[in-house]
């Protein structure tokens, strides 16, 4: 299969989640409530255009639709607007009909983006949207709900993530910006001057914490596993005799404890206090602190260990 009928394939899920947005702009603009449903229904508006249209429109468009969004962010105009919710009795009611059947699409699921992914040439990102659909068809068939609560609580599910869900693309991109300007090597010579080459131990442990800071930065040990890589990782551990393969997936396995202090990793942090209502917006990560600092001094000492 050719990597253009991918990308046509791949494109076709990105219109779908523009649909969604842009019906997510049209329940805000139907909203009795007048406060800032303007603003809502704008922001979810200019993110449908960039998936949908974002191919064929000017970079620099692009670039002013997202700074547009990062302002209605800025100034709090992006509320919940007009969702419709089940209640508790209604919730309780679903519960003791379906019982363990409610987990059924999510396995499902889970089960086909796993196959998918592995199995077939389409790849991960094609796998999750196949597997997507293929999970929405087998919750309608279990549930039997009426068709327009499927559009209403794709519409919850999207206002209740909110401004959030697009962190992810805006740290990946970033994490690039950072590579291609340069950041690695201001990184590299700064930390030269108090980390001696040679040792081991001060080595594997920049690396690590290089890693896990700026992954707390970044929200997103991928993007900050090239700048810390080429900054210390190269020059400091695998050019003073580590193993690349055995150090490198330390390194990333090691930024991913920064994943679990920072909420700049929306989607493990933000995004459950969103969706469980949490009163404190911090509660995820305090709760992960204890887990991520022993994490932490054990891959630094397996690094060490195993990699030299």
């Amino acid at each position: 299969m050719s990597q253009h009928t991918l990308n046509v394939i791949l494109e076709f899920f990105y219109i779908l989640i523009g649909l969604q947005l842009f019906y997510t702009a049209f329940r805000a603009l139907l909203s009795k409530n007048k406060d800032k449903k303007i603003g809502t229904a704008l922001f979810w508006t200019l993110l449908g255009i960039t998936f949908i249209f974002g191919p064929y429109i000017p970079n620099i468009i692009n670039g002013l639709l997202i700074i547009c969004m990062g302002l209605l962010t800025l100034f709090k105009q992006v509320k919940i607007k007009n969702i419709v919710d089940v209640t508790e009795k209604q919730g309780d009611k679903g519960a003791r009909k379906f019982k363990n059947k409610l987990f059924w699409p999510a396995v499902v699921l889970a089960i086909v983006a796993v196959v998918i992914s592995n199995w077939t040439p389409l790849g991960g990102a094609i796998g999750l949207g196949i597997a997507s659909v293929i999970g929405l068809i087998s919750a309608y068939f279990i549930i039997r709900p009426k068709s327009k609560y499927i559009l209403y609580d794709s519409d919850r599910l999207t206002q209740q993530v909110g401004t959030v869900g697009i962190l992810p693309q805006f740290l990946a991109a970033l994490g690039v910006l950072f590579t291609v300007s340069g950041v690695g090597n201001v990184i590299s010579k700064g930390i030269s001057h108090f980390v001696p080459e040679g040792n081991h131990l001060i080595g594997a442990t920049a690396y690590i914490l290089g890693m896990v800071i700026f992954t707390m930065l970044m929200g997103n040990a991928f993007a900050a596993f090239t700048v810390i890589t080429a900054s210390i990782g190269i020059p400091f551990v695998i050019a003073q005799g580590a193993d690349p393969a055995i150090a490198g997936a330390l390194a990333m396995t090691g930024g991913f404890c920064g994943t679990l202090l920072t909420p700049m990793a929306a989607n493990f942090n933000t995004l459950p206090v969103a969706l469980l209502e949490m009163k404190n917006e911090f509660g995820v990560i305090k709760s992960q602190f204890p887990v991520a600092f022993l994490l932490i001094i054990i891959h630094i000492a397996l690094m060490y260990v195993w990699a030299f």
